[in-house]
């Protein structure tokens, strides 16, 4: 893979940034296979609790007193977020990323974006003759995130569509910081991010990727705001204009 996308992809951020590795090699410390990333009772519970505790000493409350289905839903949004950002962008420069499970390596490290590591492709990072972006985007979603959401909802009840609106939002939120930090990738990085919204598995979205972006579910962390006090929600949130009406009001999950 050519060091220019290597460095243009951290350009953008630690939730572009990939390392590289021979393709077909095997992973040696700390690398640990990406396909630990699909077993639900894997290395994803264990980063499940670290969210949760997070979540409880931001809030100044026992760990216990954190739903596990939001401390879940919150650790899958920042994991996709992490898994779609580099792939958006690289094709977004017209090159290509392979992040499918069994070739990708990664990094159990506590805070901030996972690690990850890639296989060179050896050819560039060029896209394959007659295959489109689109064909990129819907095999990273039936390859990679679907096994990670599958693997996430087994471990706790969370409802899909609170997950594949995780998903939409990782998408979304990538393609806005490319369009943000380089204007000249703009329009193709929201390019990219249609080719994935068209996937059947995000097709409860029906609001288009942009600026307005408005998933059709929340992630959950508005439960971690206290009955009496502000809603928290995220930018993109579907509640987000709807007020608030008391107790267990806007559960759009």
């Amino acid at each position: 893979m050519p060091q220019d996308m290597v460095g243009d992809l951290a350009g953008l951020g630690a939730f572009f940034a990939v390392d590289v590795h021979p393709a077909g090699a095997e992973p040696g410390a700390p690398w640990r296979p990406g396909r630990e990333l699909a077993e639900p009772f894997g290395p994803l519970l264990g980063r499940t609790e670290s969210v949760r505790a997070a979540l409880a000493g931001r809030g100044g409350c026992p760990p216990g007193d954190i739903e596990l289905r939001v401390a879940a839903s919150v650790m899958h949004l920042g994991l996709t977020a992490r898994l779609v950002s580099p792939a958006l962008a690289a094709l977004a420069g017209r090159g290509r990323l392979d992040l499918r499970l069994d070739g990708l390596w990664w990094q159990d490290t506590a805070g901030g974006p996972v690690p990850l590591s890639v296989p060179d492709p050896g050819g560039g990072g060029q896209p394959t003759a007659g295959r489109t972006a689109e064909d990129d985007c819907g095999q990273l979603v039936d390859e990679v995130l679907a096994p990670v959401t599958e693997a996430v909802s087994g471990l706790v009840p969370v409802s899909p569509r609170v997950l594949w609106g995780n998903v939409a939002s990782a998408v979304n939120g990538a393609a806005g910081m490319v369009a943000a930090q380089r204007a000249d990738l703009g329009q193709q990085a929201w390019a990219v991010a249609a080719a994935f919204f068209r996937s059947p598995k995000l097709g409860r979205e029906h609001r288009p990727p942009g600026p307005s972006f408005r998933r059709s579910s929340c992630c959950l962390i508005y439960r971690l705001a206290p009955s009496a006090g502000p809603r928290a929600v995220c930018g993109d949130c579907v509640l987000r204009d709807v007020p608030r009406a008391g107790p267990g009001a806007g559960q759009a999950s």
